[in-house]
């Protein structure tokens, strides 16, 4: 049996997708680093090492799309490209866990 077939993709500029790949890079960098979902400090430290880069390289990916004129965000849009990209669990590793208490 086949896994179901994705979503495709909507439309997009490279720029925004590359803006779109390099912000859930950050995001999984962050989740990597939240200490209330950690393991060790190590695994911590090497994601906010990578952090810069990450955080550079959509910088970057930001300037490039302002410099071709991409003043605009398209918001619906490229909230449906990070879901397709599994956005949505990537980005719940960064918020503070339930409390397992309640």
């Amino acid at each position: 049996m086949l896994p179901p077939e994705l979503p495709d993709l909507p439309a997009l500029t490279r720029a925004e997708g590359d803006v779109v790949d390099r912000y859930l890079e950050v995001v999984d960098l962050l989740g990597r680093i939240n200490p209330a979902r950690g393991r060790d400090t190590y695994g911590g430290l090497r994601a906010a090492q990578a952090l810069v880069a990450k955080a550079t390289a959509l910088r970057d990916a930001l300037t490039l799309m302002h410099q071709r004129g991409e003043a605009e965000v398209h918001a619906p849009t490229l909230a449906r490209a990070m879901r397709v990209l599994d956005g949505e669990r990537r980005a719940e590793r960064v918020m503070v866990p339930p409390d397992a208490a309640s």
